[in-house]
């Protein structure tokens, strides 16, 4: 991979950082209120789990970007983590946080290739 092309994967890494970092600092859907009417309650714990969701997958694609953007300093970027093959462009493209290769990936999300659990959510979320 050139350093122009590095260079682009960085700058979108990092765009996509700081518009997550906006968002996960926003906590102000999942206060719990109470309601006088019990109906309203409900719909307010409906709202404040999907919130809750929204905030977890993007703190796991926060962390994926991190080490996206880490890969990118130690200069394997774009290299399956398994295989070492190289990520197709396409698919840099498509997921530039991609660790691993479509082949790889699809093998992960079967679980038959075995991750560090600190990876073990990148294989749900890409």
């Amino acid at each position: 991979m050139t350093t122009l092309d590095l260079d682009k994967y960085k700058a979108i890494l990092e765009a996509k950082q700081a518009e997550l970092s906006g968002s996960l600092s926003n906590r102000d859907e999942i206060v719990i209120e109470k309601a006088p009417d019990a109906l309203d309650e409900v719909q307010m714990a409906g709202e404040r789990e999907l919130a809750i969701r929204n905030l977890d997958r993007d703190s796991k694609l926060m962390a994926q970007i991190r080490r996206a953007l880490a890969r990118i300093s130690d200069e394997n970027f774009g290299t399956c983590l398994h295989c070492e093959e190289d990520i197709s462009v396409k698919r840099m493209n498509a997921v530039p946080w991609a660790a691993y290769c479509i082949k790889c990936q699809e093998q992960v999300d079967r679980r038959e290739i075995h991750v560090e659990e600190s990876e073990d959510w990148f294989a749900h979320a890409a």
